[in-house]
């Protein structure tokens, strides 16, 4: 029978619903202007997914209204039931062929210099998607000449295989986030594994030693600052090269509830140690998310980039 796509993620006994004022450094930007109007319609209008909206981002307004957007491919429903992610999970329709063409062409019709292309989990595919995202770097790339490109992967259930269909198409970033400390992982992502997180940054680097990897973790869950800094010393190890850490925000009471914010200073903190220990890009900050200031990473780092259009403009 199958199953009907749902948005809750824990019982309701599980649930804290204590309310937490949010502080004054949490400050999200109400979407509204012609830009995030125009690019709006060209989703609908293109039956295209963003993971702006799937996932409630608090970047919405901000991005949309500068005329960017992450893309999420592989339809609007997840496999997984991750207890901070507000995409609805279930089983998921069959895979939409043409979506790499039609994202390309809403790639060109933004003029974006860089695109970030994610997608729900698909664990009922043995490939998990991955030619999906091999299809749409090299449309993006046919329509868009210039624009550079950053997947952001599932795991894949650490399939090398799935993985180098993506790597062979040559994303200028590789992202996959790890998301929580190893302690809290079953607990916030219930189907994930933290060895596959480190087989897919790992052997993305194996494949293609100039790709950037990229990770993200979200504070707020109940872990400790010990513990997010051996997680960030994990990734480094791993030989992740850009880091994004922000605050967590529970979507609603439905989803895990915030232990704690975290202040600027502890974000700052968590930086200057991400530098010290070898990241080559870290943004932290309260409301940073994956593909916070991707374009001057990319344009800053990435050899494949400078490879295939011979200079690092903007």
């Amino acid at each position: 029978m199958p199953v009907t796509p749902t948005r809750d993620r824990i019982k309701p006994a599980d649930i804290d619903t204590t309310p937490r004022r949010r502080p004054p450094w949490i400050r999200v930007r109400a979407p509204m202007g012609e830009t995030y109007q125009e690019v709006q319609h060209l989703m609908r209008a293109k039956s295209l997914h963003t993971v702006c909206e799937e996932a409630m981002c608090p970047n919405l307004g901000e991005c949309w209204g500068a005329g960017t957007a992450t893309f999420l491919m592989l339809g609007d429903v997840c496999t997984r039931t991750c207890g901070f992610c507000d995409i609805k999970h279930g089983k998921p329709s069959f895979l939409d062929w043409d979506e790499p063409q039609r994202i390309a062409q809403a790639v060109a019709k933004m003029k974006l210099k860089h695109a970030v292309i994610t997608s729900v989990n698909r664990d009922d595919r043995r490939d998990g998607g991955a030619p999906i995202f091999a299809m749409v770097i090299r449309r993006i790339r046919q329509l868009q000449p210039g624009c550079s490109i950053e997947v952001l992967i599932p795991d894949f259930k650490g399939s090398l295989e799935a993985l180098r269909i993506v790597m062979e198409a040559r994303p200028e970033i590789l992202n996959h986030n790890v998301e929580t400390v190893p302690r809290l992982f079953k607990q916030v992502q219930p189907q994930d594994n933290y060895a596959w997180a480190e087989a897919a940054l790992v052997n993305a680097k194996k494949l293609d030693p100039d790709v950037l990897t990229k990770s993200g973790i979200m504070l707020g869950l109940g872990e400790t600052m010990e513990e997010v800094k051996s997680t960030m010393t994990d990734l480094r190890d791993w030989g992740v090269d850009i880091l994004t850490i922000g605050q967590y925000l529970q979507p609603s009471r439905k989803h895990l509830p915030i232990a704690r914010y975290y202040t600027p200073e502890e974000f700052e903190e968590l930086k200057q140690f991400g530098l010290e220990i070898g990241f080559r890009w870290v943004e932290s900050a309260p409301l940073v998310r994956s593909s916070y200031r991707a374009v001057e990473q990319v344009r800053a780092l990435s050899i494949v980039h400078r490879e295939l259009y011979g200079d690092d403009r903007v």
